[in-house]
């Protein structure tokens, strides 16, 4: 019997069954969810979690360029600065197809090979690629580039599109129960859009107001902005600064809204440098090399002026490049002869015989003091020209058998350590990178000839101009020899040495101021309305260490004025003149001589120097 009341609707065979592996499969996913959510926040790969690289990737770095330090002078005159300038940026991965054609035109180069550079920077994943550079502010570049950056055009791009799957699907394509083979859709999408990565940056490219008269002290930089010679090459750490560099990360949303600059490197501007140069006499100096140099038909010239304290006023080379034009360099250009040369500085160095032979009591200096000079002394011959010869007379004339005569009455011994006193031998430290401090032998290892020969600036001592001026610095300072300075605020030997009496410095002073006179060897540096006192020497070119018998020689003038007190102290040197006179016409030709080539540029140079110092008394005509 059936019951009506009782009936029940019969259920689908396996309901539950069917229901509780739904419910599975939902478990199971939403366990892989988040899974796959925590692996992606932790995987790594290359060292770096997959976040770090996405952050990594949308991050823009920028360079903060460091500003080179200014070189002046004394005077703050500029030596070597930075023109501001602009350099044009682009990023190839920004920068839209449709705007190549209109930035080719804007740059004024051809699309092709705009086309072809970016096409290279894009295969190598390069986002920053300087395409100009060095660019004057009224370049009509710099304009065309700032309208191109503020026109919108049409840009278009494919849009592919992964159709959606639903949740099943999704579920089933995971557990390869089944798969579903996504159909994609390409659509194009247009818009007006502003060019992206192009960006104008400020540059700078190195100057020297001064040109080539400075060009061998100051240097000069390489294509990556580096000092490689003189002063910018020595302090390139000073000068030059540290680069910032910063990275700046962008949202998705918009590749120009950048948030959290991160510091990499801190930016820090190079440091300017003072010279105790001054630019005006520098100047002189170096015209009257340039003059000289080739009137005489010289090799080279180098030229140094000194003030009383040991302050480097001028520090002249001829032939210089001039480091503003980049198509013309010759590292021979940029030779800072003054300090880099070892040279034999000849008959400058008689005065240093007799001012040790004066302070020891050898000699008197006096008129009625006469040296025999009929008699040989080793490879030193009497000339037959004089029999009785003063000390003055000695200096006057630059007499080789008359200055060994009196090297007789000193010991090696004492000879060397006034040498030593004097510097020869010893680093300067003014560019040391570049400095050839010379020699001087230990006494222990002369030889009578050596002794004599270094009587008048040849044998067992090679020499810089700069050792030589140094040591003329005693004329200035009564008997004692500061430091040499160059860059002012540096830290120097303050130590004074005392090397001479005052009362000699006096008397070999006065007789140095009639070698400048018509009867000394130092005519030529005669200055009307000043009193000058200097020393004349000639020293034979050591070729492949012997002397050269061919007329190589290298002439020298070191003079100081005015004679009593003085305020400047200048050395000169050229190499290798081969044509001097008896005047300034060419007739008839002598022999090159310290006399009738080196000291005509102290003379040209000082004049003008003398003429712009209101400081120095005029000598009256009486």
């Amino acid at each position: 019997m059936i019951r009506i009341g009782s009936y029940k609707k019969p259920r689908v065979q396996h309901f539950w069954n069917r229901q509780g592996y739904v419910r599975y499969i939902f478990l199971i996913l939403l366990m892989a969810f988040a899974y796959r959510v925590i692996s992606i926040r932790t995987l790594t790969a290359d060292d770096l979690s997959l976040k770090q690289r996405a952050i990594n990737q949308s991050s823009e770095p920028i360079i903060e360029t460091a500003r080179r330090g200014d070189i002046v002078d004394r005077n703050g005159e500029i030596l070597a600065s930075n023109l501001i300038l602009k350099k044009i940026n682009l990023n190839p991965m920004q920068l839209q197809t449709e705007f190549i054609p209109k930035l080719a035109q804007s740059l004024g180069m051809p699309f092709v090979e705009l086309n072809e550079i970016l096409a290279k920077k894009r295969e190598n994943r390069r986002r920053y690629y300087i395409i100009k550079k060095n660019i004057p502010l009224t370049d009509p570049v710099i304009n065309r580039i700032n309208k191109l950056k503020k026109e919108r055009i049409n840009v278009c791009k494919n849009i592919t599109k992964k159709p959606d799957l639903s949740l099943i699907d999704k579920a089933l394509n995971m557990f390869n129960v089944k798969k579903s083979t996504p159909k994609y859709t390409t659509t194009r999408k247009c818009s007006r859009q502003l060019a992206e990565g192009i960006t104008i940056e400020e540059d700078a490219q190195r100057y020297y107001p001064k040109g080539a008269s400075m060009a061998p002290l100051i240097g000069r930089i390489n294509h990556d902005k580096e000092g490689i010679s003189g002063i910018e090459g020595e302090f390139e750490n000073i000068l030059s600064g540290q680069d910032g560099e910063k990275h700046l990360r962008h949202t998705g949303d918009s590749s120009e809204s950048y948030f959290n600059p991160v510091n990499i490197t801190k930016l820090e501007h190079g440091h300017d440098i003072e010279l105790t140069i001054d630019s005006g006499i520098q100047f002189h100096s170096y015209n009257a090399l340039k003059k000289s140099v080739l009137f005489h038909e010289a090799e080279s010239g180098s030229a140094i002026v000194l003030s009383t304290n040991g302050e480097v006023l001028a520090m002249a080379n001829y032939p210089a490049d001039d480091p503003n034009n980049k198509q013309v360099y010759s590292p021979e250009h940029y030779r800072n002869r003054v300090l880099s040369d070892k040279i034999e500085p000849g008959s400058t160095m008689k005065t240093f015989t007799m001012l040790l032979a004066l302070d020891q009591n050898k000699i008197t200096a006096t008129e009625d003091e006469l040296i025999d000079v009929t008699k040989k002394i080793g490879h030193i011959r009497p000339d037959k020209k004089y029999k009785e010869m003063t000390i003055k007379l000695i200096l006057q004339k630059s007499h080789n058998l008359g200055t060994v005569n009196v090297s007789e009455m000193l010991t090696k011994e004492d000879m060397y350590n006034t040498w030593n006193n004097l510097g020869f031998g010893h680093p300067l430290g003014l560019i040391p990178s570049i400095e050839n401090s010379g020699s001087l032998k230990h006494f222990e290892h002369w030889g009578d000839i050596d002794k004599r020969t270094l009587s008048y600036g040849h044998g067992p001592m090679e020499t810089n101009l700069a050792q030589l001026a140094r040591a003329y610095l005693v004329f200035a300072n009564n008997g004692s020899i500061p430091s040499l300075k160059l860059i002012n605020g540096a830290n120097y030997n303050e130590n004074i040495i005392k090397i001479f009496n005052k009362e000699t410095i006096d008397k070999i002073g006065h007789i140095l101021d009639s070698v400048v006179s018509d009867k000394g060897s130092g005519y030529r540096a005669q200055i009307g309305g000043y009193s000058v006192a200097g020393k004349t020497g000639t020293a034979e070119k050591v070729i492949n260490g012997k002397y050269s018998k061919n007329g190589d020689k290298r002439t020298f003038f070191v003079g100081f004025v005015p004679a009593k007190m003085p305020k400047y102290i200048m050395a000169v040197r050229l190499d290798y003149p081969k044509k001097c006179y008896a005047s300034w016409h060419p007739n008839p030709s002598i022999p090159c001589q310290g006399s009738n080539s080196a000291s005509m540029v102290f003379k040209d140079a000082m004049e003008k120097i003398l003429t712009n110092d209101n400081s120095i008394e005029v000598l009256s005509e009486s």
